[in-house]
């Protein structure tokens, strides 16, 4: 289930990505960023309630989906004061790096049974960088067109080519 989801958050990341290179509407990329976020919260109760729960993804693509809806409001809403928003990502970017530390050690032992996978540890890194600069951006000392192409090269590495690495190798790139 995670992968399908990785997969509908690359739908969101390019839109938004180049709306905030300077092309696109601010509706559009709202209500995209709104039904995102929406799927990733029923992806990760769904991981949590299934016959074999994995929690441990769960736990990280419910944040992600409610900082997606939060986005969403905001784009659709014309909200101003984006520092809300900004802070939302800090936690996330916060979880973002506990992520990372965990798939870079690895906890097999532990309730979550956390193999240490290089990849996704690189993930989470680029993960834990995008939500500080998001956070950034709303505080207004950093620029959209760094999220925005950021976001864009995020979309390849983070999401679509470890999801394809998987369906199609069996195995992340590294």
């Amino acid at each position: 289930m995670t992968l399908v989801i990785l997969v509908v958050i690359s739908m969101m990341w390019i839109p938004v990505g180049i709306f905030f290179l300077g092309s696109g509407d601010a509706k559009t990329c709202g209500m995209m960023t709104f039904s995102v976020g929406i799927l990733t919260i029923l992806g990760g109760l769904y991981q949590a309630v299934a016959p074999t729960p994995n929690l441990w993804d769960a736990s990280i693509l419910i944040p992600f989906g409610l900082l997606y809806i939060v986005i969403g409001h905001a784009l659709l809403w014309g909200v101003e004061n984006m520092k809300s928003v900004g802070n939302a990502s800090l936690m996330l970017s916060i979880l973002c790096a506990i992520y990372c530390i965990a798939n870079l050690i690895g906890y097999p032992d532990g309730l979550a049974k956390v193999p240490a996978v290089p990849y996704l540890a690189f993930m989470f890194a680029t993960f834990t960088v995008l939500t500080a600069l998001v956070w950034g951006n709303c505080y207004g000392k950093i620029s959209g067109k760094l999220v925005g192409a950021l976001l864009i090269v995020l979309t390849f590495t983070g999401l679509i080519i470890p999801v394809f690495s998987l369906y199609l190798f069996g195995a992340f790139p590294f």
